[in-house]
Formats: C-alpha cells, sequence, structure tokens
C-alpha cells in the first residue's frame, strides 16, 4: 500500500476577541488576557446572560482591499469575518493562485449559523437570499480567487471547524486536492440564541465580572461565554509546499471524527465518547499516548465538559496524564461554536512553533475532581513535539487532531 503523503500547515489567519489577526491574538493569549465583556451587539436586558466575546467592529476596517464594497453588503458580519482570516492565511502562506492548478484547490468551512438574525435582518433587504445560504463563506472564499475545486460547509455544532480540517486531511490524502483552505467562522451572539442557551443552563451568569467568568477546570465554574469569530487554515501536502519553499507551522499527522449516539447535547457518561476519539486520533496519526506534550482542551467550562474530558484524558494516557500540559483557548476567546475547532487548532500549531503554551485564565479554585495540569493563569514555556486539539459538540459530533512539530 502506497505511504500516504503528510498534510503541513503552510498558513494561518484568525480573527477574534483579542485581535483582528493572528499576530495580535497569539501576543493577547500569551498575556493571559480576556476578550469577555458587555454585550453590545444588542441589547441583552432581560436575559440571565449579558456577557460575551465580541469581536471589535474595527475589524471592518481591514477589510479594505480584501472585499468589494458592493458585495460586503451581500455578507453577514460572520461572512465577513471569516473573509479577512481567508485573506490573512493564503497572505501567509506565500500562495499564489495564478501559478496554482485551481481546479485542486478546495475550500471547507466549519459554520453552524450564518448569524443572519433579527439583529441584521431587514424585510427590503434585496440580499436576504445570499446572506442566509450556509455555504455563504466557501462560497465567497472560492470566488474571490477563482478556485474551482471542492467547496462546501460542514455542519457539526462545537466541532464544525475541526470536521473541515479532518475532512481536508481526507481530501489531500485521497488526492482530490494539493491544497485545501479549511476552517470555520460562526456567531451565537444574538438574543435568540442567548435567551435558547440559558434555557438549557449552558451558559455562565457571571455578569458582575465578565473578564472572570469562563472558568475552565475550576470548582466554581458555572457555564461557557458565547464567543465569536474565524479561524482559517492553509492545508497542503507536503511534496506541494516543499516545491515552493513555503513555511510550515506544523504538520497535521492525524484526525478522527466520531458520534456518540447517546444524546443530543450532554457528552457520553465519563467521557467514553470523548476517550474513544482521542484515541482514534492517536492511531490514525501512529503516535503513542507517550508521545503527547500538550493537549488544547475542549475545556468549555460547563460543569459536565471539563469533568468528562479530564476522566477521558486520564484513561487513555494514565499514571502520564498529569505529566501532559493541558489548557483552554476558550477562557479568554469563549466559546466560538463553528469557529472554535479551527482557531483552536491554530493556537496549537503556534504552540508547537513558538514553544509556549497559553494559559487557562482565570484557575482560581482547583476541583478536587480535576487534577491535572491545566496551565493556571500564566502562559509557559516548554518544548512541544506533538500536541491534540479537541472539539466535542451537541448532537455527539466529536471531533481531535493531532499535531506535529515539523523537521
Amino acid at each position: 500500500m502506497k505511504e500516504k503523503e503528510k498534510t503541513v500547515i503552510t498558513g494561518v489567519g484568525m480573527v477574534t476577541a483579542l485581535g483582528n489577526n493572528v499576530e495580535e491574538t497569539w501576543e493577547n493569549l500569551v498575556k493571559g488576557k480576556c476578550g469577555i465583556g458587555e454585550i453590545t451587539l444588542f441589547d441583552p436586558q432581560g436575559l440571565e446572560t449579558r456577557i460575551a466575546a465580541q469581536v471589535s467592529d474595527s475589524f471592518e476596517q481591514n477589510l479594505k482591499g480584501v472585499i468589494r464594497k458592493r458585495d460586503g453588503s451581500k455578507m453577514t458580519r460572520v461572512t465577513r469575518m471569516g473573509m479577512l482570516a481567508a485573506d490573512e492565511a493564503v497572505k501567509d502562506s506565500g500562495l499564489e493562485f495564478e501559478s496554482c492548478d485551481r481546479t485542486r484547490v478546495a475550500v471547507i468551512m466549519g459554520i453552524v449559523t450564518s448569524a443572519y438574525n433579527d439583529m441584521e435582518r431587514k424585510a427590503s433587504d434585496a440580499s436576504i437570499i445570499v446572506k442566509s445560504m450556509p455555504n455563504a463563506l466557501s462560497a465567497w472564499i472560492s470566488l474571490k480567487y477563482g478556485l474551482l475545486g471542492p467547496n462546501f460547509n460542514v455542519s457539526t455544532a462545537c466541532a464544525s471547524g475541526t470536521y473541515a480540517i479532518a475532512l481536508a486531511k481526507q481530501m489531500l490524502e485521497a488526492d482530490m486536492a494539493d491544497i485545501v483552505l479549511a476552517g470555520g467562522a460562526d456567531s451565537h451572539i444574538n438574543r435568540e440564541c442567548i435567551y435558547g442557551f440559558n434555557q438549557i443552563l449552558a451558559l455562565s451568569t457571571q455578569n458582575e465580572e465578565p473578564a472572570k467568568a469562563c472558568r475552565p477546570f475550576s470548582a466554581e465554574r458555572d457555564g461557557f461565554v458565547m464567543g465569536e469569530g474565524a479561524g482559517v487554515l492553509v492545508l497542503e501536502k507536503e511534496t506541494h509546499a516543499r516545491r515552493r519553499g513555503a513555511d510550515i507551522y506544523a504538520s497535521l499527522e492525524g484526525t478522527a471524527i466520531t458520534s456518540e449516539a447517546a444524546d443530543i447535547t450532554a457528552p457520553k457518561k465519563d467521557g467514553a465518547g470523548m476517550e474513544d476519539t482521542m484515541r482514534r486520533a492517536l492511531l490514525n496519526a501512529g503516535v503513542e499516548p507517550e508521545e503527547i506534550d500538550y493537549i488544547n482542551a475542549h475545556g468549555t467550562s460547563t460543569n459536565l465538559n471539563d469533568k468528562y474530558e479530564t476522566l477521558a484524558i486520564k484513561r487513555l494516557f494514565g499514571k502520564r496524564a498529569g505529566e501532559i500540559s493541558i489548557s483552554s483557548t476558550k477562557s479568554m476567546l469563549g466559546h466560538t461554536i463553528g469557529a472554535a475547532g479551527a482557531i483552536e487548532s491554530i493556537v496549537t500549531a503556534l504552540s508547537i512553533k513558538n514553544g509556549i503554551i497559553t494559559p487557562t485564565v482565570n484557575y482560581e479554585t482547583p476541583d478536587p475532581i480535576l487534577d491535572l495540569d491545566y496551565t493556571p493563569n500564566e502562559a509557559r514555556t516548554r518544548s512541544i513535539r506533538t500536541a491534540i486539539s479537541n472539539s466535542f459538540g451537541f448532537g455527539g459530533h466529536n471531533g481531535t487532531v493531532v499535531l506535529k512539530a515539523y523537521q
């Protein structure tokens, strides 16, 4: 059997509550800054939760030269964030599509909602259909660059971005493409979604101190904080990347995407599904549990996720679980839902490249049941050879990616 060609990451782009690009976001993550504040996108009065991790409206100013004004008026805020992240990723990769076979370039985006909610909807809006299309972001990216390969979106709740990355790797290994732009963009910061998540007791209600509301793995955690943003990765076949002299962040060694088939919102008891997903990803990568140095956890700050993810890690990695550095990016960026897996995979790649593990902020009161190393409150320098990033979503959609330092 022919050996599968390695997949590498050659470009990254992000728009988050901590920055309109990768550099700004990364610097703030390393500093342990929190992007959570009072909701200003709409009037949250009357809601139990009135906080979120919002992207600054200043990102719109960076779109000049990225999209045409007439096209921007046909896009939702989420799509525009995704376009900015894609533009940064492509520029970062050094790709010039004019010299590529564009039939061999694909686009896969993870998104749960087009965010065309009552906040933006107007009865007289002639672009209502285009804005409402779930596949709008992947379509607009393909249109911008004239890409002729497969182009579609994935919607698997909180694991959407991770699924997009996993499917991209499969597409490259199946020789259906040489390059895939994979990632996600999402926002659920609107009255309907905040109200809905409050009804199932999923969100933090710590409105008095927004920056301290998201507390993954801490004893006083009381739910996740909604975020928004976009993350896009340029994934390439190793030979294609090396042939053009591309800089490589890390290699995407393995992935796993699974279904728990247990409950529409709750994870399988004791994290059995989470453990299975991580185990399958390691098997797919040909990596032993002993090789993992860092885990970018799903780490939502909900009671069940943090408990079950910890138990799954302890069972899979055994006595060595306590030696692995773990952190939750969501403690600072909130839960970006469909974009989370993409953003957190980028953070994991940056951690490997820079030898820095971003912290889990607001870790103040240890939970006696959760006794692993969650990188509390301050970033840490550590050589990282191999790392994983987890995404576990509503509907039982689980995903794990395995990244390795490139040599």
